[in-house]
């Protein structure tokens, strides 16, 4: 059973209403724009190089009914997207995804963020995952924030993981156990 937000249901929130839906093509130039601002701005990832609209087109095409990306939009803006990504190929860790969530730079620190993990931890329930896991890092205080209110909490440290502008970068590694109906 999907939530109300999980379904593309809007909420309020202030004064402005935040829609969470599953993205489509049409989403793919907010979607690049927003992963390109996270690279640019060096909080949410290791990857340097920006992304073309053409590649995140395969990338959204290429997805799987068990590794869907969200959009959370705004006075229908896409302000932020995330997706569930298999977490390893193995079969043993098939009800264990890994999160990505990126918001766009002039909304983050808004709520947009916490809505949209929100119904992506609904959506990962109704497709049977058991766990989530994600990496963060440590500096970007306000995604670690979110991350804990929303019941994630930190397994380890990858020390030097890996290399931003010539800077040695930490990443925390979190997860989260999901509720199920038995307990």
């Amino acid at each position: 059973m999907q939530t109300e937000a999980a379904m593309g249901k809007t909420t309020e929130t202030t004064a402005r209403t935040i829609g969470v839906r599953r993205a489509t093509a049409d989403d793919v130039p907010a979607i690049t724009q927003i992963y390109n601002q996270g690279i640019e701005d060096r909080v949410a990832t290791l990857e340097t190089e920006v992304r073309t609209p053409a590649e995140r087109a395969q990338w959204l095409a290429a997805r799987g009914p068990r590794h869907p990306v969200f959009v959370a939009e705004r006075d229908d803006e896409i302000v932020a997207w995330a997706s569930l990504n298999a977490f390893n190929p193995r079969p043993a860790y098939a009800h264990v995804a890994d999160v990505s969530i990126y918001v766009e730079r002039y909304s983050r620190g808004r709520g947009v963020g916490r809505q949209l993990l929100a119904a992506v931890v609904d959506a990962a329930r109704a497709l049977a995952y058991h766990k989530l896991v994600l990496a963060a890092f440590p500096t970007n205080a306000r995604g670690m924030a979110l991350y804990e209110a929303l019941g994630f909490r930190t397994v380890g440290v990858y020390r030097e993981q890996g290399q931003l502008d010539g800077r040695w970068v930490d990443v925390v590694v979190m997860e989260r156990l999901l509720e199920t109906a038995a307990g």
